[in-house]
């Protein structure tokens, strides 16, 4: 999915994180005056901002923006929600795809809104075991369904560009709650969703 642009930055945190981020550079051994670098420190101080948005975004907020009163209790799935996070331990990129499934309990909720809370919770400082959780727990506390599953896949260049340095490693995390405990409609969701998870 497409992420919106934040067009709007504060300003007090964009200088001072730009005067850190100079720093750093000089840290590292690198010349923050010279042509190439002159403007990076200002660059890395917005893309921080939109990186880590979801410190300002409320998922309990986005989902009942457009919540709906129906009685269906059919299972509900949108997989492979393009994921992006920051790990906290490195602060380097992990990315891969959020398959999320809810069984209502006569309400239900618009598909792009469950997309927009992988963003509330990836756009921080995560881990991808909290991540999964807190996806499954915002969905559980606003919507009351009868079941949530999350399944993330992800690719983290914490391990793939440093430490072990596997490349073709990818972590998988799961979560599921209610009728999802239930053999039967977890294996219905992970055969849905076309992932290896046993």
């Amino acid at each position: 999915m497409a992420y919106t642009r934040t067009e709007h930055y504060d300003q007090a945190v964009t200088t001072a994180l730009t005067e850190h981020y100079r720093e750093t550079l000089s840290l590292l051994g690198e010349n923050p005056d010279r042509e190439g670098l002159l403007n990076t420190p200002m660059r890395v101080a917005k893309s921080m901002q939109v990186l880590t948005q979801g410190y300002q975004m409320d998922a309990h907020a986005i989902l009942n923006s457009a919540k709906f009163h129906e009685k269906v209790n059919e299972m509900v799935i949108v997989k492979d929600i393009e994921m992006y996070s920051l790990c906290e331990h490195h602060m380097l990129p992990f990315y891969g795809k959020a398959h999320i499934a809810y069984i209502p309990n006569e309400w239900i909720t618009g598909l792009s809104k469950i997309a927009r809370v992988v963003d509330v919770f990836s756009r921080r400082l995560q881990v991808q075991e909290r991540l999964t959780t807190q996806i499954l727990e915002a969905i559980k506390d606003t919507l009351q369904p009868l079941g949530v599953a999350v399944v993330i896949e992800a690719s983290h260049l914490c391990m793939m560009m440093r430490g072990v340095q596997k490349q073709n490693s990818v972590t998988t995390t799961s979560a599921f709650y209610g009728e999802f405990e239930k053999n039967e409609t977890r294996s219905e969701f992970i055969r849905l969703i076309g992932s290896k998870l046993h």
